[in-house]
């Protein structure tokens, strides 16, 4: 068999001029469009990336210690009679640089017979006759601001009806003013 052979072509190969009139011309408007599509997917692909990717860590964090409010000792805003109630008032001292919430106040049970004392002209008076009621604003509690500089954030609290007295209240108790000692609760 005799191979086949081809007849030469002609190198380089002429490209038609196409006139003037006849060339296609892209508009600026669908350059600028693509553009814009090529950079909006490059840049919708690097977002998509940042937030689809999976991971695990650990962190920790502290807090700072928090103090604890200081309660002056309540005293008595009016006499109290056997059988009657009387409200108390005290003072809150915040030491922390945020305002601190007391959700509730009671009778500091740690003093034991203690935590209620009679004036020393009336010692005799036995506050065993003496109770009080846990405290809490009607559930709302009291905010203590922050301290600012160096002076601690203060309140002053007044609780109504917060110290009774029993029908049986001994007479050396008659006149007697009252210390009340008392704690926080959350």
């Amino acid at each position: 068999m005799t191979p086949h052979k081809f007849p030469p072509i002609p190198l380089p190969i002429p490209i038609p001029h196409l006139p003037p009139d006849v060339r296609r011309r892209i508009p600026k408007e669908m350059i600028l469009a693509g553009a814009f599509f090529m950079i909006a997917m490059a840049l919708g692909g690097v977002a998509y990336s940042l937030w689809s990717t999976w991971g695990d860590g650990m962190g920790t964090a502290s807090t700072g210690t928090t103090l604890p409010i200081a309660l002056a000792p309540a005293t008595t805003t009016a006499l109290l009679v056997p059988g009657g109630t009387a409200a108390v008032t005290l003072s809150a001292s915040n030491p922390n640089t945020f305002a601190v919430r007391i959700g509730s106040i009671s009778l500091d049970t740690t003093r034991g017979t203690q935590a209620i004392v009679a004036d020393s002209a009336h010692s005799a008076c036995a506050t065993s006759a003496l109770s009080f009621t846990v405290q809490t604003n009607t559930g709302t509690g009291w905010t203590v601001p922050a301290k600012s500089a160096a002076t601690p954030g203060t309140v002053t609290i007044s609780l109504a009806n917060a110290l009774a007295m029993r029908a049986d209240a001994a007479s050396a108790c008659q006149g007697a003013t009252f210390t009340v000692y008392l704690v926080t609760g959350s």
